[in-house]
């Protein structure tokens, strides 16, 4: 007992003296948040969503037959009723009309569904050039956004807002695109991911589109920095970035695909299956052994391939209102019970329920 007491004031010991040496960043990050300071607004964002703008001079450009232009935002925002476009540059330089760039790569097939692709924070739709090209290879024509601030979209310091905004007029992009609701799919990797399930969840009805695909997926922003540590918890705790997809998840009534590396350092592979296990069904849950962040595609290529082209499968059978073929249950829903290619009932063209 006489132990355990001095174990207890021992620990206590260490907390006070923790405290004390991190209480000036609690009180500076606390004053600074509550005052409203700009620079640290646009100093924040710049470190969580790290925009790239331009394009490497070796990307050749797009093959042939593939499209790559613009949007006007303030008039696709007018036409939409969406919230006009805020600036983001935190500063009172003179902007360009924004506008973001689309990239349109239709499927040969012209019967195939179409899937709207939002990618991470830093790295450009170039460099996302082999994961969208696995999308196409496995029955989908796609269409991606550069949101403002990266690549050849208006050059900003982005916020959840103002990517948020982009998204809609993405999604109003891609009902021109794609006129058959149940033939949509929206998809997002890591960020990309916060952005698919808000535009997913706000959807009314909910037929609006037929399919949600989330790779790399997690929780929230906050959750994010809590597995970093707490002083990174900390920071977020009081920025208004959140992106808090398990808040949202909920509301999403269509069939989900989630795919997750288990060696993702980025996110790790809890946050998505708490994500996962918050969802409602139908869903199906892939975990690609030995894969990181921004590598799935690639590292479980076959496995990665199959799971997307059965989801796509079974979209198009609901789409053509046709059963899915009965099966025996031979897994769970459960994330730890699809370590292998894909669950027995998403084989099946089916999903796990």
């Amino acid at each position: 007992m006489v132990r355990r007491r001095l174990d207890l004031l021992t620990q206590l010991k260490m907390a006070a003296a923790n405290f004390t040496r991190l209480r000036p960043l609690f009180l500076a990050v606390a004053l600074l948040s509550t005052s409203g300071c700009a620079w640290l607004d646009v100093k924040q964002r710049q470190l969580i969503y790290r925009p790239t703008t331009g394009v490497p001079a070796s990307f050749a450009g797009l093959p042939h037959g593939d499209q790559r232009y613009f949007l006007d935002v303030a008039q696709a925002a007018a036409d939409k009723a969406v919230p006009p476009p805020e600036s983001g540059n935190g500063s009172n330089e003179r902007v360009d009309p924004p506008r973001i760039e689309m990239w349109w790569l239709p499927n040969k097939d012209p019967a195939a569904p179409t899937l709207l692709y939002f990618h991470g924070t830093f790295r450009t739709l170039v460099a996302n050039v082999r994961k969208i090209e696995a999308l196409r290879e496995a029955g989908f024509s796609v269409l991606a956004v550069e949101y403002r601030g990266w690549g050849l979209s208006t050059p900003i310091i982005p916020s959840e807002k103002s990517i948020l905004q982009d998204a809609d007029i993405a999604w109003a992009e891609l009902q021109k695109r794609e006129p058959r609701p149940g033939m949509r799919v929206i998809y997002g990797h890591s960020m990309g991911s916060g952005v698919a399930v808000d535009l997913a969840s706000r959807q009314r009805p909910q037929t609006n589109y037929g399919g949600l695909i989330l790779e790399s997926a997690f929780t929230s922003f906050p959750d994010i920095a809590l597995e970093v540590g707490r002083v990174a918890w900390l920071l977020a705790h009081f920025s208004d970035e959140r992106f808090a997809s398990g808040e949202k998840i909920g509301l999403v009534e269509r069939p989900l695909l989630m795919i997750h590396g288990n060696l993702d350092k980025t996110v790790p592979m809890n946050l998505g299956e708490k994500l996962f296990a918050a969802a409602n069904p139908p869903k199906a849950w892939v975990m690609i052994e030995g894969g990181k962040h921004s590598d799935l595609d690639a590292v479980g290529r076959a496995q990665y391939q199959q799971a997307v082209e059965q989801f796509r499968a079974l979209l198009m059978q609901r789409a053509t209102a046709q059963p899915p073929a009965p099966v025996a249950p031979t897994a769970s829903d459960t994330p730890a019970a699809s370590n292998g290619p894909v669950s027995a009932e998403v084989a099946a063209q089916g999903v796990a329920r």
